[in-house]
């Protein structure tokens, strides 16, 4: 079986990219965070990871069973972490835990001193004002917002590039009322009109996605058609206007190659910008719901708790973390797609 064949500019390209080492790094330890990340409810979870118990296998990370299945009085849910339960999984079997026994919900109420407690051996970052554990809020909440993130991103982007295909391609009157349009739905104020809304609809993770795609589209309209408008009369494109290619046909097969080279190149930057607008929703309290993992509202706590730094400072430095390594990325994507750098490199 043959293997992957990669054109010379691609591979000149890739070792671009390969060549900025800060960049290359950045993507690996970015990937591996966010990997782990994906598996936060074996990570951080209030329920064991498997029980044996009178010889039979529970896996309660991934099914629910009753309290009268270990031998409780209650029909409902068992509360593993209730001194009662656990002795009588204990009493015939026994319990394998996550690394940290705590969800992003779940509320500590065996602390020394009340909550925000400071770090110690239980809770390796301390808790919250509410007693929720912040090393499980934190990667729950680096999950939510790189996931929400890439979703705004990539949607966005689909939108986006079609849009300015579509103005610049056919150009004329589409794109004068195209841009006409896009004037005006540039000007009208977001963070007011989420206000409105937030007064009428409970803001959710659906919610605030679809509120911001009706903004967050624009991003790459400007780029997309500048090469469209740029590249459709050059002699290919009227040579497969000739030949009787469709419209459809040539603006994807023929055009947007070019476009996407530029494209590319601001996605990681598209990617941080949603990240953060998201952050500062949750900081100003317009974004997800009470109790989510959020590190925008975790911000807010460190703000309201000046007297727990841990609060603020766990959710600044994995927020200038994450932020600089896509920084780094697509700073080493912008050089691989630079043609001063790809022209006269060895193929």
């Amino acid at each position: 079986m043959t293997g992957l064949r990669l054109t010379p500019l691609t591979r000149r390209r890739l070792a671009n990219f390969r060549a900025n080492r800060r960049g290359w790094w950045s993507l690996w330890i970015f990937l591996a965070i966010f990997g782990t990340s994906l598996f936060a409810e074996l990570i951080a979870n209030d329920k064991p990871l498997l029980i044996r118990f009178d010889g039979g296998f529970y896996l309660p990370i991934v099914a629910v069973y009753p309290e009268t299945a270990f031998g409780g009085e209650f029909a409902t849910e068992a509360d593993y972490r209730d001194p009662f339960v656990r002795d009588l999984i204990q009493a015939k079997g026994w319990m394998v835990w996550p690394v940290i026994p705590y969800s992003y919900r779940t509320i500590n109420y065996n602390l020394p001193e009340p909550a925000p407690a400071p770090p110690s051996a239980e809770n390796w970052l301390g808790t919250d004002d509410q007693g929720r554990d912040v090393v499980a809020r934190m990667i729950y909440g680096f999950r939510l917002s790189v996931l929400f993130g890439l979703t705004l991103t990539l949607v966005s982007s689909v939108i986006g590039i079609a849009a300015g295909a579509v103005q610049g391609y056919f150009g004329g009157r589409i794109d004068l009322l195209f841009q006409r349009f896009m004037e005006i739905w540039s000007g009208l104020p977001e963070l007011y009109l989420l206000i409105i809304l937030s007064a009428v609809v409970t803001p959710n993770f659906w919610f605030l996605l679809g509120f911001l795609l009706l903004f967050k589209w624009m991003g790459l309209v400007g780029v997309v058609r500048a090469e469209f408008l740029r590249a459709r009369n050059f002699d290919y494109v009227r040579a497969a206007r000739a030949l009787g290619a469709r419209d459809l046909v040539i603006m994807v097969k023929h055009v947007l190659p070019n476009a996407m080279v530029a494209t590319l190149t601001f996605m990681p930057f598209i990617l941080n910008g949603s990240i953060t607008t998201l952050t500062a929703l949750d900081f100003l309290g317009f974004g997800l719901p009470p109790g989510s993992p959020s590190l925008g509202e975790l911000l807010a706590q460190g703000k309201a708790n000046l007297q727990a730094p841990w609060l603020g400072l766990t959710a600044f430095f994995v927020l200038a973390i994450m932020l600089s390594l896509l920084i780094f990325i697509g700073e080493a994507v912008r050089d691989a797609f630079d043609p001063r750098k790809t022209r006269g490199f060895a193929a």
